[in-house]
């Protein structure tokens, strides 16, 4: 009795372990590319021609709702709003960042262009948001004062 019980928990266990390895697989082929020489740019012009938006148009339909002055730059929080029809990215970039490209948001047809989030600051700095619709970058800035440094300021 105990040898069928073993047996088929080591079957079940083995059956576990495989569905859970051909999920990983399917997980990992669903990631977005990473953009690698983006984010590790330490110049905002690098950054900016990472994302191939070197040559972005300003708009009047990007908001970007920011603090005028952030009393800790650990944590500011940023919302940037895109209006543009067909928004397929926004990316946010701080200009004085020793890392200058904070993040890039995908979205799938359809969605809201809107995106939420806490960023680090090291110091007063212009916040870009970069826009993609339709294969065409759109950009649109804000300076947000910094009083206390939070990228080890």
């Amino acid at each position: 009795m105990h040898h069928l019980r073993r047996t088929f928990l080591k079957l079940s266990g083995a059956i576990a372990a495989g569905a859970a390895a051909s999920f990983l697989k399917v997980g990992n082929s669903l990631a977005a590319t990473w953009n690698k020489s983006g984010f590790e740019s330490k110049v905002t012009v690098e950054a900016l021609k990472s994302l191939s938006a070197s040559a972005a148009t300003p708009s009047r339909e990007i908001a970007i709702s920011a603090p005028d002055i952030a009393e800790n730059g650990a944590q500011v929080p940023v919302t940037v709003t895109s209006k543009i029809a067909n928004t397929e990215s926004i990316s946010i970039v701080v200009d004085k960042n020793p890392f200058p490209l904070s993040s890039t948001f995908d979205f799938a047809n359809g969605s809201e262009g809107y995106v939420s989030t806490k960023l680090k600051m090291g110091q007063t700095s212009n916040v870009i948001a970069i826009v993609k619709a339709d294969g065409k970058f759109f950009t649109a800035s804000k300076e947000v004062k910094v009083t206390i440094g939070g990228c080890g300021g």
